[in-house]
């Protein structure tokens, strides 16, 4: 056997045999008061921003990127890299000017911060080529996604070997000790043991509106502990104390590690007589000068010239190019490593290759079986229990239901992760539907990895943080969401969706920055139209929701002598005919469970002479991106009948002003599903009967 050994630029720097950093102190802290200084100008220039946080946090930012933070300079999405996720996003002129200085944000970048058209948004979105690993903002997903990045690295390395390993690196503030998914994130990377996740706490004890101690008295550093976690507290101005930290956070090979940095909110911010304005909660959400200080003298202060704030010192230059040429020696060391790895693995390098281009393996659609008349969860089961034996790099997870959401098709072929163990591909993520959420977005972010996460459709309102933020990211995460309708039943109205479908489908009318569609949303009839929906949802770039029901659902009947399958893979195109007939007097328009109820309202109709038509629209975002003949040929021009489980608004857009619709606008109850469709007309008697009415 060949062991590959990693190059490390991480051990004891200042001793590497291969490359030598001799790095005074007084340097870094002059490069350290550089960033402090473009990210107070930044924000003074901008008039608006965050820039308290930013100057606290420049030392560890700046030990770093200076020192620490493995990266190919000249290929930014090199994927065996370290990765920085920033989670308190306001805190993004930190994390601009040490980028900046790295060499990839030109001081003009840096003065166009918040505004129309520049790279240097409020608030960081994914940028993998300038640096920029997350999108971040709403405090707390930011180093969930860490930690989903970290769990990737480890299923990369079971799979191709420890020559590849690098480190999940976090910076985490105040807002996301206190948001509640950092008790997922902690307990979930303290159980996994995910020594490869290094998260630095930003720890001043000023936020937004409040100290910190006004509304929190808990003891941090015990609660880390308690779930696993080496926690080191440091001086967070101390370069030495930061460095210190992060060797020791290296060197620990059986827990993640918190660094808790003790820092200053404004840290060298002046009044305009000299005197310190630092440790000012007022400082936190607005320019120095409109939070009482003085620019110029906080400039002055920290050894810049208040004509030119965005002039980058001596040392700071001298400190990022030579880190940048250490880097490239890395980088060509890690290239030769991995060459001489791919020679002798070729086949481990084309599995690598395809998992990180997103390169399916052939699936032939029409040969995997699903059974009639059952639910579409079920129907899911068996896809999945497919995708775990042929697609390798597929990754689920549930919250604590994979035996009711049927992602346990896929846990029933594989195995869940567990310290130290990550051959399998499944991620138990336990009672904690946002911080799964999140682990997911942070899989998609690092690549390599196909995430899909599955729990009860009326907890995606858990999960709405992490959803939007997928669709903004553009990063394909599936979410199977199970129990879609009031037929849950006897759980009651707490565990009902009503409103959901509708929430979720207006993320298919909020367009992403590339101009589609930012999620599709897929409803399937039955369990063939399954098939179809999970086919759409493996060849999707974008995330996709799969809602899909409790009940057994009766297959729909096919159309022309093709096959059901064949049938239903018209759902491709969002919407098709179901049942056509030349005579008919009506359209019915359904998704979902409520297509088979239109098909037994069709059959009565007929008898009575009434000839119908029936249209399936499993994603109305999907059918709306056809051409206008293909859409005018599904609907066609008939009176319109619709009927949904959910609000009536679900198929408004779909049936008109002039149509009806059979919707359910109000709260759910507690009863079996049978009577409670018997109790809110969910029967083809009542189709019949309303349809004669609109006629």
């Amino acid at each position: 056997m060949i062991i590959y050994k990693t190059p490390n630029l991480r051990k004891d720097i200042s001793t590497n045999n291969n490359i030598t950093l001799t790095m005074e102190n007084n340097k870094l802290q002059r490069a350290a008061d550089n960033i402090r200084i473009l990210a107070a100008s930044m924000v003074e220039k901008a008039k608006s921003g965050h820039p308290g946080g930013a100057m606290g946090g420049a030392d560890f930012i700046n030990v770093l990127y200076s020192e620490f933070l493995r990266y190919d300079p000249d290929n930014m999405a090199y994927p065996h890299r370290d990765r920085l996720f920033l989670d308190p996003g306001h805190m993004s002129p930190m994390l601009y000017a040490v980028l900046s200085l790295a060499g990839n944000y030109s001081t003009e970048d840096l003065q166009s911060l918040r505004q129309w058209g520049s790279v240097t948004p409020g608030h960081p979105e994914v940028d993998v080529l300038r640096g920029v690993e997350n999108t971040s903002g709403p405090l707390g997903q930011g180093h969930a996604m860490a930690l989903g990045a970290a769990i990737a690295e480890r299923f990369m390395v079971a799979r191709f070997g420890e020559w590849m390993a690098h480190k999940t690196y976090a910076f985490i503030s105040d807002g996301a000790i206190q948001e509640e998914i950092s008790q997922g994130v902690g307990r979930v990377a303290g159980h996994l043991g995910l020594s490869n996740l290094i998260m630095f706490y930003d720890s001043n004890n000023v936020q937004l509106s409040t100290k910190c101690d006004e509304v929190d008295t808990e003891d941090i550093e015990m609660k880390y502990k308690a779930w696993n976690w080496n926690v080191i507290t440091v001086n967070g101005q101390s370069i030495d104390e930061i460095r210190a930290a992060l060797k020791a956070a290296i060197a620990e090979t059986e827990r993640p590690t918190l660094i808790i940095g003790k820092t200053i909110m404004g840290f060298g911010a002046r009044k305009a007589d000299g005197t310190s304005f630092e440790n000012q909660v007022s400082t936190h959400g607005q320019p120095l000068t409109a939070a009482g200080a003085d620019i110029a003298e906080t400039i002055k202060n920290l050894g810049g010239n208040p004509e030119e704030p965005f002039a980058v010192f001596e040392e700071s230059k001298e400190i990022y190019a030579q880190r940048r040429e250490e880097l490239r020696a890395w980088a060509k060391e890690m290239q030769a490593t991995e060459a001489e790895w791919r020679k002798a693995n070729p086949a481990l390098a084309e599995k690598m290759d395809n998992f990180y281009s997103g390169k399916l393996p052939e699936i032939d659609y029409s040969k995997i079986e699903v059974k009639p008349d059952q639910a579409t969860r079920a129907a899911s089961a068996n896809m999945l229990s497919y995708f775990a034996e042929h697609v390798e790099n597929m990754v689920v997870s549930s919250a604590d239901l994979s035996n009711s959401d049927k992602t346990d098709g896929f846990l029933k072929k594989t195995k869940a992760f567990t310290k130290g163990d990550f051959t399998g591909q499944f991620f138990q993520a336990g009672v904690a539907e946002l911080t799964m959420a999140c682990v997911m977005n942070g899989m998609a972010l690092h690549g390599g990895i196909i995430p899909a996460c599955g729990t009860f459709f009326v907890f995606s309102d858990y999960m709405k943080p992490a959803v939007r933020l997928s669709a903004l990211m553009e990063k394909k995460v599936i979410y199977i969401w199970t129990h879609d309708s009031f037929r849950v039943g006897e759980d009651g109205p707490t565990h009902e969706p009503v409103e959901h479908e509708a929430q979720i489908r207006l993320m298919e009318h909020l367009h992403n920055h590339s101009g589609k569609r930012s999620m599709l949303v897929l409803r399937p009839a039955d369990s063939e139209e399954t098939v179809a929906a999970w086919k759409m949802a493996m060849e999707e770039t974008r995330p996709v929701a799969l809602i899909l029901s409790r009940q057994n659902i009766k297959s729909l009947p096919a159309l022309g002598g093709e096959s059901r399958r064949t049938e239903a893979m018209k759902a491709e195109r969002g919407g098709y005919v179901v049942l056509e007939n030349k005579d008919a007097k009506v359209t019915l328009i359904a998704t979902g469970s409520e297509v088979s109820t239109l098909v037994e309202g069709a059959e009565i109709l007929a008898e009575e002479g009434i000839a119908t038509r029936i249209v399936s629209i499993p994603s109305e975002g999907l059918f709306r991106d056809q051409d206008k003949a293909y859409q005018a040929e599904v609907l066609g021009n008939l009176p319109r009948y619709g009927m949904t489980s959910g609000l009536s608004v679900n198929l408004r857009g779909l049936v008109g002003e002039d149509g009806f619709i059979h919707g359910f606008d109000h709260f759910g109850y507690s009863a079996p599903f049978k009577v409670l469709d018997e109790k809110f007309g969910y029967n083809g008697k009542t189709v019949a009967e309303e349809v004669k009415s609109l006629l």
